[in-house]
């Protein structure tokens, strides 16, 4: 598992992450949408912080730059 997700990306997931959980625990989404926002930040931030997205590998993305 080598690691596709470059530091734009991991920010950028970072940041949409903790949106979603303060919309969440701050009440300003409800019932289905809360659990689908919950999930969601749960994996952007989860995919930043271990820098690998599954479905960038199934995609063949990397938005990391390769070691040369």
């Amino acid at each position: 598992m080598s690691e596709n997700v470059g530091n734009i990306d991991k920010h950028a997931r970072t940041i949409l992450g903790i949106a979603l959980a303060a919309a969440v625990l701050g009440g300003f989404l409800e019932g289905t949408l809360a659990i689908v926002a919950a999930i969601g930040s749960i994996l952007m931030l989860l995919t930043a912080w271990i820098k690998f997205c599954p479905i960038y590998a199934l995609l063949g993305i990397h938005t990391r730059p390769s070691k040369s």
